[in-house]
């Protein structure tokens, strides 16, 4: 590898995740802010919900009236 050319590495950054869990883990960054991680994910937690980001699905229910 060539010396001076990959960034620092911590190997203990802290993520922290909108749901308030946070853990540790090795990334280039020394904090990582998350939307969604292991305790609130839907595929983890088994509950079925959607992830909505900027409203695209109020969106979409408007365009084909799925309300």
């Amino acid at each position: 590898m060539k010396a001076k050319i990959h960034p620092p590495w911590y190997p203990q950054a802290r993520v922290i995740c909108i749901c308030g869990n946070t853990f540790t883990t090795g990334s280039t960054k020394p904090e990582l802010r998350v939307e969604v991680c292991y305790k609130c994910h839907p595929f983890f937690t088994g509950e079925q919900r959607i992830v909505d980001v900027e409203g695209r699905v109020e969106r979409l229910k408007r365009k084909f009236k799925l309300q």
